[in-house]
């Protein structure tokens, strides 16, 4: 089992959550943090120690307060802390919901797990760091019905930029003429709303703001 671990956690109740977790798990050094800065410190002094840590726990988001700091997200925490330990293993302990942003979190950052903070969040973090600790990634089975959900939705550049202009207010009879600007065809009034209807159905909304609330939680857009 992982002998080191930084955890980075604004909230005191999660924070509460992951020592239990930890504890559980008879990690021997734990360490927590309020703030992404804080962690950085601790990532570097254990390089130069030559004692680095073996995981690292972090929330996406950090709500701003009195202390000014320089890393304002957990994103941005994880960049530096790959920067200064390539091989780090890192869990986001998270309320991100979003498909797209979690798929992205993997992709792009390269972590190695993600559990939604919740009711069984305890129990998802404890299987979460013995998933990892077998050099494989964790991820809950709700959120990869999720991923898998969006892997299959395919939205053609007409259908993504209908959907994007909807979401920013533009009404379906001007969107005819900016479709025709951005050489995108079909751009017909009335394949606007076939298009439109298309959408709703594939995401089974109920209205044009349904449509665009659905697709912003899927991460679509």
């Amino acid at each position: 089992m992982f002998q080191k671990v930084l955890a980075a956690e604004d909230f005191e109740s999660a924070s509460i959550s992951v020592q239990k977790s930890l504890t559980d798990l008879n990690i021997a050094e734990k360490k927590f943090v309020y703030y992404c800065d804080q962690a950085l410190v601790l990532l570097k002094e254990s390089l130069r120690e030559n004692k680095p840590f073996d995981l690292l726990i972090t929330d996406l988001s950090f709500e701003e307060d009195f202390s000014k700091q320089n890393l304002k997200s957990g994103k941005e925490l994880i960049v530096e802390a790959r920067k200064l330990l390539p091989n780090l293993k890192i869990l986001v302990f998270s309320g991100e919901k979003r498909p797209q942003i979690i798929k992205e979190l993997f992709s792009d950052l390269r972590i190695d797990g993600y559990v939604n903070k919740g009711r069984m969040d305890g129990k998802n973090l404890k299987t979460a760091v013995e998933t990892i600790f077998e050099n494989k990634t964790y991820l809950s089975s709700e959120n990869l019905i999720n991923l898998r959900k969006t892997d299959t939705i395919e939205l053609t550049s007409v259908e993504f930029s209908i959907l994007k202009l909807l979401s920013e207010g533009v009404l379906q009879k001007d969107m005819t003429e900016i479709l025709k600007q951005r050489s995108l065809k079909p751009n017909s009034l009335s394949s606007v709303e076939k298009t439109l209807n298309y959408l709703k159905e594939t995401f089974a909304a109920k209205s044009n703001e349904h449509l665009i609330a659905i697709c912003k939680d899927l991460g679509v857009l």
